[in-house]
């Protein structure tokens, strides 16, 4: 019996999604469109990124690499101006006074982080923010 076109594409498609791999390439092909209709339209990115900017985006980097997010990793990493190469998981939790354990390492800094202050027994008191230096100032 003769396959039909439209038979192999039903295959052909049912094979992808159940790999979840065609779920992937659409998130692929979204991140590329993107990025070419941004590509002229983009202001240019401040010349250097704070230092919490540089903090955050790393941590936002490393959940969403630990995620496979990769389309979003790279509209993310092109978008924020954060540098190609990572900085560092080390790095970050020196930078964010963190000390970790064996378990801790086997995921994010920022599960880490959320789960700290989600757990937190201090008697129910808040923790106080400070603003931060990337803040605007009312003048």
């Amino acid at each position: 019996m003769a396959t039909t076109v439209t038979e192999l594409k039903c295959a052909v498609r049912e094979t992808l999604e159940t790999r979840g791999v065609l779920g992937q390439l659409k998130a692929r092909i979204r991140a590329e469109v993107f990025k070419a209709l941004e590509e002229d339209k983009q202001p240019p990115r401040p010349p250097q990124l704070s230092h919490e900017n540089l903090l955050i985006n790393e941590l936002i980097r490393e959940y969403l690499e630990f995620n496979q997010y990769k389309s979003s990793v790279s509209v993310f990493t092109a978008e924020s101006g954060q540098p190609e190469v990572p900085l560092g998981r080390h790095f970050v939790a020196n930078e964010l006074n963190v000390a970790e354990d064996v378990s801790s390492k086997s995921v994010p800094l920022l599960y880490g982080l959320v789960s700290h202050f989600a757990n937190s027994v201090d008697g129910g008191r808040k923790v106080f923010l400070r603003g931060s230096s990337t803040a605007p100032t009312d003048t």
